[in-house]
């Protein structure tokens, strides 16, 4: 019985799993409903947003990401389908591909990113003082898990 989780162990696992479970249904459910998008392809426009250029490889995109490479690949497509995404052969190796925002891609995602940090904000951010935050931050710091 040594392998089980103490009280504190388990009350900080399912507390981190129950939370981020019910924060990503509802996140999930609003950005589809006020933007159109899910939150997966939601999170491969904040990595195009925040690189320069807007572009990134798709199989980096990929390792970045829950998705697999075929599924980050199809994620792209839909986000090229809908204007938001343009897909870009790498010339230097002719194997790859760039992911590319368009200017409807960047307009669509600053609009998505503002109801997006609020209503992160009312769900999670405010039940914690700024120095809890700044603690919070230091402990996901700490796993690393790549």
């Amino acid at each position: 019985m040594d392998d089980f989780f103490t009280v504190a162990e388990a009350r900080a696992w399912s507390g981190f799993l129950t939370t981020h479970a019910k924060m990503s249904v509802r996140l999930e459910e609003n950005l589809r409903r006020t933007s159109g998008i899910s939150h997966a392809e939601y999170e491969v426009l904040l990595r195009l947003f925040l690189t320069d250029g807007g572009r990134l490889r798709i199989q980096e995109l990929a390792a970045n990401s829950i998705l697999s490479h075929s599924g980050t690949s199809r994620l792209v497509d839909r986000l090229v389908g809908a204007g938001l995404a343009e897909r870009v052969n790498a010339e230097e190796d002719k194997r790859g591909a760039y992911a590319v925002l368009t200017e409807l891609g960047r307009e669509s995602f600053v609009k998505a990113a503002n109801q997006h940090t609020a209503l992160v904000r009312e769900l999670f951010l405010s039940h914690f003082s700024a120095g809890e935050l700044k603690t919070m931050a230091s402990y996901w710091s700490r796993v690393e898990l790549d």
